[in-house]
């Protein structure tokens, strides 16, 4: 995946929202900036809450310091109403029965599907795809489209609903269960960032 070097703070916060920790080298090769520019950038936005410093040592010598989100950086910019989210779903988890938990998932995962449906366009599971692809770009949810033996798989370099899916996995599920609708053929979730790596990887069968 290619990023573009980032201008503003927003572009300098997806950054590390979808790469993931950084140290300050690492971050101006990225932004193609120079050390110096990125410590000046850090030490507004960290006064602001939104990045946290974490030392890691390697053996002997002085620790590497790495820069990440914090949860406030985190929920402005995964996406709108984190909070609203957030508590609907702790009401979703209080259902007592499993059966009627998965059928209201299903249902708001369809729901979603039925709201964005316009925006899909294409007869084909490729073309639905690419358009879904073109829909999730500009909920700032960058995505790429490969194949893998013969099957086309999404992947996304950043999580739409982050501290949801931290606490629960079916967050995951109703995502899929989204994008089968959108595509229009089933879709299965091969790869989560929840179990370690950059992306989540979603295969269409």
């Amino acid at each position: 995946m290619s990023l573009q070097s980032p201008n503003t703070d927003a572009d300098f916060l997806d950054l590390l929202r979808i790469v993931g920790p950084l140290s300050v080298i690492e971050m101006a090769e990225a932004m193609e900036v120079t050390p110096t520019a990125v410590r000046q950038r850090l030490v507004r936005i960290m006064a602001e809450g939104l990045v946290e410093r974490s030392a890691v040592r390697a053996g002997r010598g002085r620790p590497r310091h790495y820069y990440r989100l914090t949860d406030k950086g985190l929920r402005q910019t995964g996406s709108n109403f984190a909070d609203l989210a957030m508590a609907l779903w702790e009401q979703f988890r209080a259902i007592g029965d499993p059966q009627m938990q998965r059928e209201v998932l299903r249902s708001v995962a369809k729901a979603l599907a039925a709201s964005y449906s316009s925006q899909i366009q294409g007869r084909t599971a490729a073309e639905r795809l690419r358009s879904l692809k073109e829909l999730l770009a500009q909920r700032r949810i960058p995505v790429t489209i490969e194949q893998d033996s013969g099957r086309l798989v999404l992947k996304a370099h950043a999580c739409p609903y982050p501290k949801l899916a931290e606490s629960d996995p079916r967050v995951c599920d109703m995502e899929r269960i989204m994008f089968s609708e959108l595509v229009g053929q089933d879709v299965c979730l091969k790869h989560c960032r929840r179990n370690g790596g950059l992306e989540c990887q979603f295969e269409v069968r």
